[in-house]
């Protein structure tokens, strides 16, 4: 089979595609077909390493995709081969990704698809969505889980709402029945945000981000789902509600951030840092599970459309996919594993 491969850190200069033999699952774990790879900042990072030592001799990247499952290792009775899944995690404390033509992931990694779910919105989930999902969920009042009516009277705020996880972010918070106001850098940004289904969106570079937040909801916001504390934690205990949280899940903008101490404490603020690989599986299996539910109610659609547009990239051009997604490119970057799927 195809695979990209690489055995030292660095540039995408060191990806390079080679043959494999397929894996065979072992107890517990699926191979999948991989139809879609789904590139994130996760990877390319993972692959950058920043001098660090790589775990495993040789890595396959990519931790999100989709595919059929093609074997069944022993005790697996979930999933059957011919199941279309999306993957998350796929590469988390393993040597091999979906950037290859099979993977071997646990079962609990392959999530079985609703019928009429595409490839292309099935690999754009995993980390983005989880993500989001973590983020809507860690509020002192709850809830834990997200569904119709879950965030009904609530108001999310969600910084950045034009990239993946803020893409994804507006959907469920809009599935769940809150509304959703988005911070964007631009028109088209902005076009983007309300695309996906917010019903406001605010230019944090024209006027005073603050009082244009403060005039959409005047008791302050609820929730936010925060891409850079450095630059915005400032903002957020401006706009934030009594009770309110601030999930932030990256270090855009700046690796130190200075809250706010008398807006945060006097209004019971509530701010959770948030890493998939670290969160524990009740809470992957919970998103998971949420998730599956948003894309059976078709809460979850992809392309411009829906404002995330997609890039795509064979899988011998893994690395320029890598590089798209490092220049931060607009939208979801995916790599069409089997080469018809777009």
């Amino acid at each position: 089979m195809r695979s990209i491969v690489y055995s030292r850190s660095g540039t995408s200069s060191v990806l390079s595609l080679a043959q494999r033999e397929p894996a065979q699952p072992g107890p517990g774990e699926v191979r999948v077909k991989v139809a879609v790879s789904g590139v994130n900042p996760t990877d390319w990072k993972a692959r950058a390493g920043g001098g660090a030592r790589l775990a495993f001799d040789e890595i396959v990247p990519n931790q999100d995709g989709a595919g059929v499952v093609d074997a069944v290792g022993d005790g697996v009775t979930e999933l059957v081969a011919g199941d279309r899944v999306w993957l998350y995690l796929a590469q988390h404390q393993r040597p091999t990704g979906t950037a290859q033509e099979y993977t071997v992931v646990p079962a609990a990694r392959a999530v079985k698809l609703p019928g009429g779910i595409g490839f292309d919105v099935a690999a754009s989930l995993g980390v983005p969505a989880m993500t989001a999902h973590r983020a809507l969920t860690v509020h002192e009042l709850g809830p834990a889980r997200l569904s119709p009516g879950a965030l009904d009277d609530r108001v999310v705020l969600v910084a950045g709402g034009a990239g993946a996880v803020g893409h994804a972010a507006i959907q469920l918070a809009v599935w769940a029945g809150a509304t959703v106001i988005a911070t964007i850098s631009s028109h088209a940004k902005a076009a983007l945000a309300l695309a996906a289904g917010a019903h406001h969106v605010v230019n944090y570079r024209s006027g005073d981000a603050a009082e244009q937040i403060s005039v959409l909801a005047p008791q302050g916001v609820d929730q936010i789902v925060e891409v850079s504390l450095a630059q915005n934690a400032g903002l957020d205990g401006q706009v934030i509600a009594n009770h309110g949280s601030i999930a932030y899940y990256a270090d855009n903008g700046g690796e130190q951030a200075l809250l706010p101490v008398r807006p945060t404490f006097a209004k019971n603020v509530r701010v959770q840092g948030l890493l998939l690989y670290t969160v524990g599986e009740a809470a992957l299996s919970a998103a998971a599970e949420d998730i599956t539910g948003a894309l059976r109610a078709g809460a979850l659609p992809v392309g411009e459309e829906a404002g995330l547009p997609l890039t795509w990239f064979p899988l011998e051009e893994t690395a320029a996919a890598h590089d798209a997604v490092e220049q931060n490119a607009v939208g979801k970057v995916l790599i069409d594993v089997t080469g018809d799927n777009h």
